[in-house]
Formats: structure tokens, sequence, C-alpha cells
């Protein structure tokens, strides 16, 4: 049971937006999708909800085309917000709830449990317009999620949030995860992703410059980085072999070196100058990956 993309392509006009993707999301996965403006992550997106048909290849679930056949097993939180702002929020998610579906009863159940869970009951009977951005937002995904699908594909959906409102919705990202939903999203922020989800795919100039497992992009990827703490003056180790990069930090070094060969070798040479307070080799971040692949950081 999975998501599959195959040969997928989406041009407008002649121009290229989305160039002969490949993918494969598991059942109940956690998915990531990098990349700047632009890169094709939302047009992907339309396809799979079929608001937009693709230009050449297929896209199936569960060895399925999407259709309104499991339209109502689909949540989608659009980056353009679409929540209507002179409705209240009962009546929009009474409203969303009843067309996937979902009786009056069984929606209002379901959002009083989202309130509560976001800590917002008070909201229930506001005007959309008369919330503030964060609370705007969980609404909106509360309209995502409502009729419990088990796809759920978010399109930036911590953008513009303030740092409590991003930990509230990603707690309730990892908790629909834990009850089996299969959740793809987009993002600007790496460290959502390394902290979220297990695969990711890189685009860029809507190209797949990268994907699969994070854990196998980290080790394929070969570079590695080591952080030493200590008093003593190390400025010498940039022109050691495998060295590729070296930042200091008061007294901490930061050296990204080819691969983990040559770790030995420059641990064995700060030995020698006595104590050093922390040697540590990390796999590399995904925004080294990241700039690394695409050329740029975003």
């Amino acid at each position: 049971m999975t998501l599959e993309l195959s040969g997928l392509s989406k041009s407008f006009n002649g121009q290229t937006a989305v160039d002969q993707i490949d993918l494969n999301v598991p059942t109940g996965s956690m998915y990531g999708f990098l990349g700047g403006n632009g890169a094709g992550k939302t047009t992907t997106f339309r396809m799979i909800l079929g608001l937009l048909q693709p230009s050449e290849g297929h896209i199936t679930y569960n060895g399925e085309k999407i259709d309104y056949n499991v339209t109502n097993q689909i949540g989608y939180l659009p980056e353009e917000r679409g929540l209507h702002p002179k409705l209240k929020v009962d009546e929009q998610i009474r409203y969303l709830g009843q067309l996937k579906g979902m009786s009056k009863q069984d929606a209002d159940r379901r959002l009083d449990e989202w309130l509560e869970r976001f800590e917002v009951p008070e909201n229930r009977t506001k005007r959309i317009e008369k919330l503030s951005k964060g609370n705007q937002q969980k609404i909106q995904l509360i309209a995502s999620i409502i009729h419990d699908p088990k796809l759920i594909i978010l399109d930036e959906p911590f953008s513009g949030l303030d740092p409590v409102n991003v930990e509230i919705l990603k707690s309730a990202v990892k908790e629909l995860n834990s009850r089996g939903a299969t959740i793809i999203f987009s993002t600007h922020r790496m460290e959502h992703v390394e902290e979220l989800c297990e695969s990711m795919c890189i685009l860029n100039k809507g190209r797949q410059v990268v994907s699969g497992r994070i854990d196998e992009i980290r080790k394929d990827f070969g570079q590695k980085e080591i952080i030493i703490e200590g008093e003593h003056d190390i400025s010498f180790l940039k022109d050691m072999p495998g060295v590729i990069d070296m930042k200091q930090i008061r007294n901490r070094y930061i050296l990204k070196i080819e691969d983990e060969s040559y770790a030995e070798p420059i641990f064995n040479e700060i030995v020698k100058l006595g104590y050093f307070k922390r040697f540590q080799v990390n796999e590399p971040s995904i925004n080294d990956i990241f700039i690394s692949k695409v050329g740029y950081g975003i």
C-alpha cells in the first residue's frame, strides 16, 4: 500500500515545471519535499490530488488511480489558505466535513476534540477573520484532517508561524502519523524534515535531485562533519588531506571532511597537543546535502 509517482512531468505553455519524478511513498511514512520557490513542490501535489493532469507519467495510490472513489481518504492543506473569512469556525468545519461524507454530529464532535487538543475551544463560534494567523492555521489543519484521512498532503504547513505554534502543529502531525496516516509535506525548513521525516525528496527546477530514506542519503553522500572543542589552536587542520572546509566559533571548530576515513588522522594530530573537551564525527546535515546537490541554500 503506497503512493507511487512514475515518470511524472508537467509543462505549462512549453515550460517544464515538473520533470520526470519517480517516487514511492510507503503507507504510514512521513515524507518531506524540500526545494526553493518554483522547485515544483506545489505542482506535484496538485497532480497527486487530480487538480492538475500530468503531461506525462502516472500516479497510483494503493495500486489504483486517484479519483473520486478515494477522495475521502485524502486530506490537503494548501499553501494558499482557503478558509472563508466571514464564516464561523464551526460552520466552516461542519461544511467541509459534510463534503467528505461526515455527518454534522461527527464533524462537530471531531472539531471539539481538535479544538481541545490545540487548547483553543473558545474559537469554536468565532469568525475566521477574527482569529490570529496561528489560530487560522490550526483551523485550516483541522479542516484538512477532520474526516480522518489516510493520506495527508501538507503544503508549507508551518510557514509564517511563531515557534510556539510551529511546535503545536508539529505535535499534531506526529500524532496523526502515529495513528497510521501517510503524511507528505513540503517545507523550506531543513530542520523540520530532519526531525519529522524518514524519507525525503529534494526538488530543483522541477527535477528530482535526490530522494529516498534520509539515513541512506546521508550514508551515500560520503561527507562527514567533525566538531572539535578545546583551548588549543588547531587552525593548521584546514590544510590536512580530506578537509573540505573549516570554521571556528570561539574554541569550537567545525570541519567538513570528504569521508570518515580522514577522521582518524585528524584525531591523531590533535591528541599530540593535549586535552580536548570534544571530538565528534557527525553525519552530514540535510542542509549540507541540499547545498551540495542544488548549489544554494534555502
